[in-house]
């Protein structure tokens, strides 16, 4: 065998659909609207093979329009399957052309599907000496499988490949032969095709007979060795199982000719491919096949000055449709001399507004130096001031600029504009005024969009910034740092930035009012991005002594629960390995006969897969117990520590604005937003999160079922409206209703039911999910769901109205206009509207709860700020906001939490706030 012969042939349509759920919970939708996941994932599928399997030849079958052999043969063939979403329909046409443009030939024949093309194609290759991969996630090519003919299956969430050859086909199906997998088919069905089978034999049968019988005839030579209904549905529905073998068995004299010159893997047309990419905003890829539409800067005369004027060389890169610095005109100026600081904070403070973006030696604030500050008022108009390495020196040229950056009368703008004023004010400099941050803008007003300004910039201005890698390099060792980079390089690069960013503040002033966002954006939005620059800059104190005992109890705990899980089991295995807690569960304890198995060919050991088993075997409660506690070590008890800031002994997280599409905000570094709270020792880790000193407390407040009261006043159901104006349980009051008994009445098992409808009514919850999360049929989840709706009639008429809404516009809104956009609403397929209706249904209820506790938090700044308090808020998670209280400031500013979270919006239903007091977090909460 060659080592240069080896030919990909990829199953297109397995592929697409794979990729396109992939991203089915968070779609890439680009500016245009189209829906390019299921493009990009092909693309990302195809670069993997091109670069790391490098295939002398590849090629990518199609399913052609219209029936094929089989419909005219069975025609219910493949009939229940849902209609394929519009969204890969638009993308098939874009794959097609890509693969155009990568010389990668497209094989399709019409009455065929596309395992037929490649089951003869594959053959035929193999003949002429070829190694052969079929990619595909689809598990009928197996029967294809050869010593030169292989299976090379994408996993499914885990990542990477799983490579079938004969012995693992044999192994995972359990057959002598490959082809005996068409007889395995051929007895189970396949729901998918519509493919029958035979009546009450599934797979795990199928495989026992056809090892036992090896082939159908066999089966039938032995028919009186079976038994009862087995034997009665053998015989009544042998016509069927015949039948299903035929639909089964992929044709392999499909009408092709093999002609190797015509597969092989060339250079692509870079004329069609690059404006594709362009088109499609595949600016990753692009970098990938090798294109770059970056300008490259030449240096300027070393004594550059304020009038200095850049010499600016055309890059050898690819054509782009994208204008650059190289062809556009500018003026962007060196202020480097005491003359040119004076005469641009002169400038600076007659302006009525000014773009600013900082230039640092890194991405945390609490470190990171500056190195430069570009200034922009003027379209294609910059300034550029490099800062000295030496801090002295640097803190003293912030101080030039200090009045113009605190100036409360002028507007300043820039993206990303928080780390800028948490950067500058780690040098003595509080930025004050009106403020216009683009990145928060653009998702407010282009939800669901990226937000870096490179993607901004070419998509709405058609031009295409200096990336600076192209300057300092790629990262590692030998990355530069832009003080090391030519100073007019250096300039041309942050001035364009600060000039783009200006540019981006005019289009997206437009998109907010046209809108009609303006008033939660400069009201809410912005004033909000001021506070949590504040939040972040005083972070929360950690007790790391605290968090380094309970470690040591953890340690303890689940070094226990091993002992007690190997003595369960009879034997010594990695608990945290989830094929050896398969292998040992169910091969070795036989605790689930019907135990499922992964594509991969491990078994299923999810929590979801366990918590049903429990009680079954208490080494499950053990297992779930020890992969909890040590989620909880890794997680958070041993790296929360890590993360505390040396000089304030503080955590300071990064709160982002831009990006959660439903105007939640998001935490990183660490995420606070995740710590659990529904058990003890999830709980226990608050304990660790303290006041700042022996003189404050901690305060903590959270908003009562606000999800649940916004759904009152959207619905104006009069049941629900009315229990909470009478301060009732809501989940009792909602368990009398269902029930049908009176408040008194309602035993704690009704309560809880009510309390899981009442949540997951607002999550659009099927009868199925109701079902798994109360542990109940079906059948009653049902009778509880409708129940519901009949005491709650306007809550089901509120939720129809929502759907109705988002179909009709594309989009849904919260009560101050937060859109977001559903462009899967009037999908065809099931699976993709559903997900869109919950969407249309929950968007406004939680998207408006994420506007309220903003508005709460900028109210409750103010008045903090304007009485001149120090007690300061310094957490967010999601609906609940905590607060480093003075002992004396205490009453004071718990009526000022209250009055601000309760009266940050008018409701139909009054919102209500409860609060704790501690000396940390866990006793506060």
């Amino acid at each position: 065998m060659s080592d240069t012969k080896k030919i990909f042939l990829l199953d297109a349509y397995a592929l697409i659909y794979r990729a396109y759920y992939a991203f089915i919970r968070a779609p890439r939708i680009n500016s245009k609207k189209l829906n390019t996941s299921a493009i990009y994932g092909f693309t990302n599928a195809l670069l993997e093979v091109l670069q790391k399997e490098k295939p002398s030849h590849l090629a990518v079958a199609f399913d052609p329009a219209g029936p094929t052999f089989r419909h005219k043969m069975y025609e219910p063939y493949k009939a229940q399957r849902e209609a394929t979403p519009e969204d890969i329909k638009l993308a098939v046409p874009y794959i097609k052309r890509l693969l155009e443009a990568l010389n990668i030939p497209i094989l399709e024949v019409s009455g065929y599907e596309a395992d037929d093309v490649i089951g003869t194609i594959s053959l035929k290759a193999e003949r002429a000496g070829f190694e052969v991969f079929m990619m595909t996630p689809d598990k009928d090519y197996a029967q294809l499988v050869s010593d030169n003919i292989k299976m090379f299956k994408p996993r499914s969430r885990s990542g990477g490949v799983d490579v079938l050859g004969v012995a693992e086909v044999q192994e995972k199906f359990a057959v002598e032969k490959p082809e005996q997998v068409i007889d395995i088919l051929a007895l189970m069905g396949d729901a998918s095709d519509n493919i029958p089978g035979c009546p009450g034999i599934g797979e795990k049968g199928a495989r026992d007979i056809i090892k036992q019988y090896k082939n159908i005839p066999g089966i039938y030579e032995h028919i009186n060795e079976f038994k009862g209904k087995r034997k009665e549905n053998l015989i009544e529905f042998k016509e069927q199982v015949e039948l299903s073998y035929t639909l089964a068995t992929i044709c392999r004299e499909v009408p092709i000719e093999f002609n190797e010159d015509d597969l092989q893997v060339s250079e692509a047309d870079s004329d069609k491919l690059m404006p594709l990419l362009e088109e499609l905003e595949f600016k990753s890829l692009m970098a990938r096949f090798g294109y770059e539409s970056t300008p490259v800067v030449t240096a300027a005369p070393a004594q550059g000055d304020l009038f200095t004027q850049p010499q600016i060389e055309q890059a050898p890169v690819f054509a782009s449709s994208l204008k650059t610095i190289n062809d556009t005109a500018h003026a962007y100026y060196l202020v480097d001399n005491d003359q040119a600081y004076a005469s641009l904070a002169a400038d600076l403070s007659v302006q009525k507004a000014y773009c600013f973006d900082t230039e640092t030696t890194g991405l945390d604030t609490a470190t990171a130096e500056l190195v430069g500050i570009s200034f922009s008022w003027k379209k294609g108009e910059a300034y550029y001031v490099p800062f000295p390495d030496d801090r002295k020196q640097a803190e003293a040229l912030v101080q030039r600029f200090k009045r113009v950056l605190e100036e409360e009368e002028i507007v300043k703008i820039g993206q990303n504009l928080k780390y800028d004023i948490q950067i500058l004010k780690n040098y003595g400099v509080h930025v004050k005024g009106k403020i216009f941050d683009t990145m928060v803008a653009h998702h407010l007003a282009l939800p669901g969009q990226r937000n870096n300004m490179d993607f901004m910039a070419e998509v709405h201005l058609g031009y295409s910034p200096i990336k600076l890698e192209s300057l300092i390099g790629k990262k590692g060792k030998n990355q530069q740092t832009l003080r090391e980079v030519d100073m007019a390089l250096a300039k041309e690069y942050a001035a364009e930035d600060a000039d783009i960013t200006l540019q981006l503040k005019d289009f997206l002033m437009s998109k907010l009012k046209e809108a009609g966002l303006e008033e939660l954006f400069y009201k809410t939005e912005m004033p909000l991005l001021l506070v949590l620059a504040d939040m972040e800059a005083t972070g929360v104190k950690l007790d790391v002594d605290e968090l380094k005992n309970f470690a040591g109890k953890l340690h303890q705990r689940i070094e226990a629960l091993e002992k007690e899980i190997f003595n369960m089991a009879g034997m010594e295995f990695n608990i945290a390995s989830p094929k050896q807690v398969g292998e040992v569960l169910f091969d070795h304890m036989k605790i689930d006969a019907k135990a499922k198995k992964t594509k991969s060919g491990q078994y299923s050991t999810g929590e979801e897969v366990l918590t049903k088993l429990k009680g079954k075997h208490e080494i499950i409660d053990k297992i779930l117990d020890f992969r909890g506690l040590r989620k909880l070590l890794n997680t958070y008890v041993e790296a929360l520590p890590l993360l505390v800031n040396p000089k304030t002994g503080r955590i300071h997280t990064t709160y982002n604005q831009a990006m959660v599409v439903t105007g939640r905000l998001s935490s990183t570094n660490p995420n606070l937003q995740n710590i659990p709270i529904r058990d003890e020792d999830g709980r226990e880790i608050r304990k660790a999160f303290i006041a700042s000193n022996e003189d404050h407390l901690f305060l903590s407040a959270d908003y009562s079922q606000v999800e649940l009261r916004i759904m009152a006043h959207l619905s104006r159901d009069s049941h629900m409206v009315e229990a909470f104006a009478k301060g009732e349980d809501i989940h009792a009051a909602t368990a009398a209703k269902i029930f049908k008994v009176d408040l008194s009445d309602v035993s704690d098992d009704m309560r809880r039911k009510a309390k899981t409808a009442n949540f997951g009514i607002i999550y659009g919850i099927s009868a199925f999910g109701l079902a798994e999360r109360l542990n109940v049929s079906r059948t009653e989840a049902k009778e509880l769901i409708d129940g519901y709706f009949e005491n709650f009639p306007d809550v089901k008429a509120y939720m129809d109205k929502s759907i109705e809404v988002a179909r009709d516009k594309g989009y849904v809104e919260t009560i101050f206009g937060r859109r977001r956009n559903l462009p899967d609403i009037n999908s065809r397929n099931g699976v993709v509207r559903g997900m869109a209706e919950r969407n249309a249904i929950n968007a406004p209820i939680q998207g408006t709860a994420a506007d309220i506790i903003k508005m709460a938090m900028v109210n409750i700044q103010h008045e903090l700020r304007k009485e001149g308090l120090q007690s300061k808020m310094i957490l967010q998670v999601h609906d609940e906001l905590n607060f480093d209280v003075l002992k004396s400031e205490l009453e004071r500013v718990k009526e000022i939490v209250k009055t601000g979270m309760e009266n940050a919006c008018k409701l139909s239903v009054p919102l209500a706030v409860e609060m704790g007091v501690g000396s940390n977090w866990h006793q506060a909460h």
